[in-house]
């Protein structure tokens, strides 16, 4: 199997929907979705598992669903994490070389990286990801990617990611209770940020705002560089319950509501239109007007726009943000949303697709705001492989795992080479077994390296 036919299967836990997803990458580099499927979440309350049982049995549904439709048996995925426990930092890290004469390798910016992942955390705590924003070599300041360079000191400012220990091991457990292995987790607007931002919008400064059924969740760029990331613990979920609560109906007619008949500027709906909602075991219906309905979504959309406003604040950028705001996820199918955004925030607002980097027959039924995390899990995990392929981070060896097909890939390049032979029995040795082999086989090549 060549590296072209490698495929990721990536796993969306919202806090409305569960979605499994299968893609691979075609000879243009862009990416086919092989398979997609999507349940209802019970279990997760503004990001966080709640109820383990109810999600295992969601992801269980779904990926069995999609296995079925792609026809791939796969074994591992990347996972989405967000919640209201994320938050991000910055720090700065360095390292002395030994040498100003040798060249800059991708080694010393992974023992960089992984010194990162040493700093001092709340307990409870983890590091979920250490991005690099740019680096210094020896006081030249503002290098994109020091590889190749010469100097003595390498120096990187760093954005990093921290969760709850407690949420990542609930989500994994979810996981493993559905008989698959977490590849890696990675964080959702992150995610959503590779479906539908564009690489000019990221060097001009814009600000992603996934808007999903529990959370918000937010990524700012600025020169192709992330400056914030954030989760505000509020999405289309307190919009439906404001209506529940407001006209006084049942939580499934407040979502069809909503979705059907909603809007998010109150003064553009029509005065004359109602719509008349079944009463409860047989009371009398209610008429609810369209006005009434717009400005309950209104107001409580004003108040996350304020959330949104006060992180792109934080975000240290938020004069420099030329391409303005990019809204994606499930709740920027809102009607009028994007004009409400651009009123209260003085920016340009687009809907975001993630259609920016999909290929393939099947991209127009994807390209919805609602699967940008979705497809961004993809991306996401492809870079992964491309970054990770051949080498560990520093102190997480033991989270470097292979997809089969890798695996299998892996054993095709020895027989080539000459190292070792595969046999028909080999096909029998279990998943673990394989990989258990090939990092012993790497760990004797890296010793051989240093003796």
């Amino acid at each position: 199997m060549s590296r072209k036919q490698e495929y990721v299967a990536a796993i969306d836990i919202g806090t409305t929907k569960i979605v499994a997803i299968v893609g691979t990458r075609n000879e243009n580099g862009k990416i086919e979705i092989l398979g997609i499927s999507r349940a209802p979440s019970k279990g997760v309350k503004r990001g966080v598992v709640l109820n383990i049982e109810e999600t295992v049995n969601a992801i269980s549904t779904t990926v069995e669903d999609v296995k079925r439709r792609s026809g791939i048996d796969f074994s591992e995925v990347f996972v989405g994490i967000a919640g209201q426990h994320i938050k991000s930092m910055k720090s700065r890290g360095y390292i002395m070389r030994d040498n100003y004469d040798d060249e800059i390798t991708k080694d010393e910016i992974f023992r960089l990286i992984g010194d990162m992942h040493k700093i001092h955390i709340d307990i409870g705590e983890e590091i979920i990801h250490v991005i690099p924003q740019n680096f210094i070599v020896d006081n030249e300041a503002g290098v994109k990617s020091p590889i190749g360079m010469c100097g003595r000191r390498l120096e990187a400012n760093f954005h990093i990611v921290i969760g709850q220990v407690a949420a990542a091991k609930n989500i994994e457990k979810c996981i493993r209770k559905a008989g698959l292995t977490v590849k890696d987790m990675i964080l959702e607007p992150l995610a959503s940020s590779d479906a539908c931002l564009t690489d000019d919008e990221k060097e001009a400064g814009v600000v992603l705002v996934d808007i999903g059924g529990g959370t918000t969740d937010i990524a700012v760029y600025y020169d192709n560089i992330i400056r914030h990331t954030a989760v505000i613990p509020f999405g289309g979920n307190v919009i439906t319950n404001d209506i529940k609560e407001g006209c006084a109906i049942l939580h499934r007619h407040a979502e069809q509501l909503k979705i059907q008949y909603g809007s998010a500027l109150g003064e553009l709906a029509p005065e004359d239109k109602v719509v008349s909602i079944p009463g409860i075991s047989g009371r009398d219906p209610k008429e609810i007007s369209f006005r009434s309905l717009a400005y309950i979504i209104q107001s409580r959309m004003e108040e996350i726009i304020d959330a949104i406003n006060f992180e792109i604040q934080n975000s240290g950028v938020a004069d420099k943000l030329a391409a303005g705001m990019v809204i994606t996820g499930g709740g920027a199918m809102l009607k009028y949303l994007p004009q409400l955004m651009k009123f209260k925030t003085g920016m340009d607002v687009r809907v975001g697709l993630p259609n920016e980097h999909l290929g393939g027959p099947g991209k127009n039924e994807i390209n919805q705001p609602m699967y940008a995390t979705s497809v961004g899990l993809i991306i996401k995990g492809f870079e992964f492989l491309d970054t990770y392929h051949k080498k560990f981070i520093a102190g997480k060896q033991d989270e470097f795992v292979r997809p089969a097909a890798a695996v299998k890939d892996e054993a095709a390049e020895s027989v080539a080479a000459g190292t070792e032979e595969v046999t028909d029995t080999e096909e029998k040795v279990s998943l673990t077994e394989k990989i258990k082999t090939l990092l012993t086989r790497m760990f004797e090549v890296e010793d051989q390296k240093f003796n």
